[in-house]
């Protein structure tokens, strides 16, 4: 009797839940669907109007660099020895231009990483390490604005200003025709992000392979609509360029720090502050003559544990702490992209409610097969929502599916199905760490950088890239 009781009352539950889940999840599909409503239309507008009209260009088309369009690329670097120095040698040799310079900021406690920097600007003056004042880690913002004193610096001295500053990290596999496109593009806009493709050992799968579904679909979808909607660009971190002039209106606001080290995502803040209201930032999807993107790649966690820890700082600074932050405006457009990037931590609390529900929905249908009870049937209204809920998940993953298949191949497309529920275990375990990484903020205890491994490919065996990009012959 008791336990009929029991199952009876988690019967109720189970229905409770799902009813919970299956209204916030509608909403956030209804979301999801309008928006893709939009970018199919912008896709065939461009094809029909514009690609009809005129050639595709290709990233050699455009001028080479001016001479006086110096670019400074600034690579943060805390215990990254095992990377940096075959990053560094890799864009030695192959940007051809001189007017760079490679600004590679380290710690006094960090000596392995000191060396390696060392050893790969041995005989060049294109690398410049700049040793930070404490010992690490601080934060990435507080590196990058040691990266950014060491550049006022060389400018009075060699009395000549950079045109633009870059973001990378130690163990991104940067495009040769990278600095080109920053080049041509920087006159026209605050912020060039390009798009950033994520590389995986193929030991992993389900855990590193999660992100590029996501990115893939960030990238090809949600970046090219928030430039076509006149919203403003977040910073991805890498890969990306912010003119130099507006950098040093920002630090004169900011005591000379225009990266802000009280910030748990600095890039993505200061990419939306610079890129609002009248400025403009460009997402620019552009191919070489072989047809690859012009994009940045880099390896992501391949261990559970680390993805955890990154997305949960994504979470706390994108979600929670950017929202006390950066607040709202009043362009409906605007709130509606910040609307969007902040619904992840609450989207993995009800991700986790519908999990629960799931799980609970199979327990009790085992209980009344062996006869334990019988359960109530579910409402006529529950079974239509779970029914157009179904519809609108088949449509999710779809649409991951073909951005997935544009960029990786068929295979892992297919991969990308059953990877969902994997990205969304770590979303849900990331998003309770994120809570308890905005608690500690709102304590006042200070940010560190939370260090995540890496290597780089030349000593590890890697999955390939399709040789031909067909999300950005699509959406230009």
């Amino acid at each position: 009797m008791v336990i009929t009781h029991i199952l009876l009352f988690l019967d109720f539950v189970q229905k409770e839940l799902l009813l919970f889940g299956s209204l916030c999840f509608l909403v956030g599909s209804i979301d999801d669907l309008v928006f893709d409503g939009l970018w199919i239309f912008h896709c065939l507008k461009r094809r029909l109007f514009v690609y009809s009209v005129h050639q595709r260009a290709t990233v050699e088309s455009l001028n080479d660099i001016s001479s006086d369009c110096r670019l400074a690329i600034f690579v943060p670097a805390w215990q990254e020895a095992p990377v940096i120095g075959a990053m560094l040698t890799r864009c030695l040799q192959q940007w051809t231009s001189s007017s760079y310079r490679i600004y590679v900021g380290c710690y006094p406690n960090d000596g392995e990483t000191i060396a390696a920097v060392a050893a790969a600007s041995s005989g060049t003056a294109k690398i410049r390490l700049v040793i930070c004042r404490q010992d690490g880690p601080t934060t990435k913002a507080d590196c990058l604005n040691h990266l950014w004193d060491a550049l006022c610096r060389d400018e009075v001295e060699e009395k000549d200003n950079y045109a633009a500053v870059i973001l990378h990290d130690a163990e991104d596999l940067v495009h040769p025709q990278a600095l080109r496109l920053f080049g041509h593009l920087i006159g026209r806009a605050t912020l060039i992000q390009l798009p950033v493709i994520p590389r995986r050992a193929k030991r992993s799968r389900w855990i590193a392979g999660h992100y590029g579904d996501e990115f893939a679909e960030l990238h090809g979808k949600q970046m090219v609509m928030r430039e076509a909607l006149g919203a403003s660009i977040p910073s991805a971190g890498v890969g990306c360029a912010f003119d130099r002039d507006a950098l040093q209106n920002l630090a004169v606001r900011t005591k000379g720090k225009p990266f802000d080290a009280g910030s748990m995502t600095e890039d993505y803040e200061l990419g939306l502050n610079l890129t609002g209201g009248p400025a403009r930032g460009i997402f620019a999807r552009l191919h070489d003559q072989h047809g690859q993107l012009v994009a940045t790649q880099e390896f992501f966690p391949e261990k559970l544990e680390d993805a955890i820890r990154q997305k949960s700082r994504w979470m706390a600074g994108i979600a929670l702490s950017g929202w006390d932050r950066l607040g709202w405006k009043k362009s409906w457009r605007e709130n509606w992209m910040r609307l969007r990037d902040r619904k992840a931590s609450f989207a993995a609390i009800v991700l986790a409610i519908a999990y629960v529900a799931i799980i609970l929905t199979g327990v009790l249908l085992l209980a009344e097969l062996f006869g334990a009870c019988r359960l109530q049937p579910v409402s006529e209204s529950l079974e239509l929502l779970l029914f157009v809920n179904a519809g609108f998940l088949t449509w999710r993953l779809l649409m991951k599916g073909y951005f997935v298949f544009a960029l990786y191949g068929f295979r892992e497309a297919l991969l990308s199905l059953p990877r969902t529920i994997v990205g969304n275990l770590i979303n849900i375990l990331a998003a309770w760490r994120a809570i308890g990484h905005y608690l500690d903020q709102l304590s006042g205890r200070p940010a560190n950088w939370e260090k995540t491994r890496h290597f780089y490919p030349e000593t590890e065996h890697v999955q390939q890239l399709r040789p031909n990009n067909a999300i950005g012959k699509r959406n230009g």
